[in-house]
């Protein structure tokens, strides 16, 4: 896919991949088998129908493609750009057994972009026309990231009235406040939320759940379902000395700061932004990465990534580790912080790592870091970004009597149904499984959304959102 060059992109906060051209997609299409027992469906956490949609775009036939996708994904624009494809559908591709698989994502992010929806509700539904909303029967979720809106999106096409609650001013969840916008660029988000208003589902925002609004208040408010979708957005330390030092940040803040904040426009726009000269990342995963792609789009000499592992063993997709190298990234494996040291005015002025080295894999499948005694080094930072993931917000479980929960307060939930210990309430996404993929949390919110519907609509309930179609939506 064509890109924007690495020395220019660098410099900006536009979008690094710019997408197939129509040749080339049909191109890439062409080259699908059209596999009679596809590994790639299997291998998509909401059930893709990829041979279908990609021998339709192949065909020529773009909206047939683009129904395909919607019967049972809410976000493709959203996906196409964020899912780690390489581990699921394209891992999945026989293609992929002697020689490149199908890029399977960059052609839903194709269909995604280049379809024009003839309504709102074909936008959502795949389908021309709606279901007529239900007035006896309301859901809540309580999220707008990604697996609320695929929950809501899966029961407002089958009629049921939903209210989104969202703590944010703006809707979107860790879409638009932990995704830079060179990788998701935030109007392909409001897009796709505006179609789902559009067919009916309400958003509120600025809802604090446990808050302004809590579960037990919105299931005696005459909801008859609520869905927990609300991540884990609570920042993860290290527990060093020096960690409170000014200058040292949690990934969470500096990422909204700039992406929700729009601080990388300032002061075009008014949220400032601390800009390191020398900047450390801690941490190897994707918001690793993000942080680390940031600070050089935001005017840093040199960014630092410390990762405690080898490069073999970091879990950010090799696409975004391929492009910070591209961008200028200085990787530091087998290293490990253990202090930030700071001046007299209370400032990062260095960080102390300690060397190590890899032992016998741990739990996760990857060998565990052990350090090296009395190896450690120190190298100028003006600023640090700790990334090393995050937990579980307590808000909702200290204001929820009865909800069940295990370590570090996730929430406990039937991985099939999204079912929790109250009845009536749901979960699905990071809440429940800790921080994981975007497409993993829209995965858990489809089947918590096919579970609500059978439950308020009864077992014999259409499957697919145009099967409840009946009346034709306005333009």
């Amino acid at each position: 896919m064509p890109e924007q060059p690495a020395r220019e992109r660098a410099g900006n906060f536009q979008e690094v991949a710019l997408g197939y051209t129509p040749e080339m997609a049909a191109a890439e299409a062409s080259r699908c088998l059209q596999c009679k027992d596809p590994g790639c469906r299997r291998g998509c956490p909401v059930e893709i129908d990829i041979p279908a949609f990609i021998g339709r775009l192949a065909a020529g036939d773009l909206d047939g493609a683009y129904a395909v996708i919607r019967q049972t994904n809410s976000l493709p624009a959203v996906c196409g750009r964020v899912c780690p494809q390489e581990h699921q559908c394209e891992g999945s591709c026989v293609l992929g057994k002697k020689g490149d698989p199908v890029a399977i994502g960059r052609l839903e992010r194709f269909v995604a972009d280049t379809y024009m929806a003839k309504s709102a509700c074909e936008t959502v539904t795949g389908a021309p026309a709606c279901p007529m909303t239900r007035e006896d029967v309301r859901v809540a979720c309580i999220g707008s990231g990604p697996s609320s809106l695929t929950c809501a999106g899966y029961l407002a096409g089958r009629g049921i009235a939903v209210t989104v609650f969202e703590a944010l001013h703006e809707l979107g969840g860790v879409l638009v406040y932990g995704i830079p916008e060179f990788r998701l660029p935030k109007a392909v988000v409001r897009r796709e939320i505006q179609a789902m208003r559009d067919l009916g589902v309400e958003f509120r925002t600025n809802w604090v759940a446990g808050k302004t609004v809590t579960v037990p208040e919105l299931l005696a408010g005459g909801y008859q379902a609520v869905f927990i979708g609300v991540g884990a957005g609570l920042p993860r330390f290290l527990g060093i000395p020096g960690e409170n030092l000014i200058g040292v940040f949690s990934a969470n803040e500096y990422l909204t700061r700039v992406n929700l904040g729009r601080a990388y426009a300032f002061p075009a726009a008014d949220t400032p932004c601390y800009r390191g000269k020398r900047v450390v990342v801690f941490g190897g995963g994707n918001v690793a990465m993000d942080s680390a792609r940031t600070a050089l789009r935001l005017g840093a000499d040199k960014v630092t990534l410390a990762y405690r592992r080898s490069e073999k063993e970091m879990p950010c997709r090799r696409e975004e580790l391929h492009h910070a190298k591209e961008e200028g990234l200085d990787i530091l494996c087998l290293n490990a912080p253990v202090e930030c040291i700071g001046d007299a005015t209370g400032r990062l002025t260095r960080i102390v790592l300690q060397k190590m080295r890899l032992g016998d894999p741990d739990a996760s499948g990857r060998c565990a870091p052990i350090a090296c005694e009395g190896e450690t080094c120190s190298i100028e930072a003006d600023m640090a970004v700790v990334a090393v993931g995050t937990g579980a917000n307590p808000l909702i479980s200290q204001s929820t009597p009865g909800l069940e929960t295990y370590r570090r307060g996730y929430i406990v939930a039937d991985p099939t149904t999204g079912a929790t210990s109250i009845p009536g309430v749901y979960a699905g996404g990071d809440i429940v499984t800790g921080a994981a993929t975007v497409i993993s949390a829209m995965g858990a919110g489809r089947r918590a959304g096919k579970a609500i519907a059978e439950k308020l609509l009864g077992p014999d309930a259409p499957a697919d959102a145009a099967a409840n179609a009946v009346h034709p939506a306005a333009d």
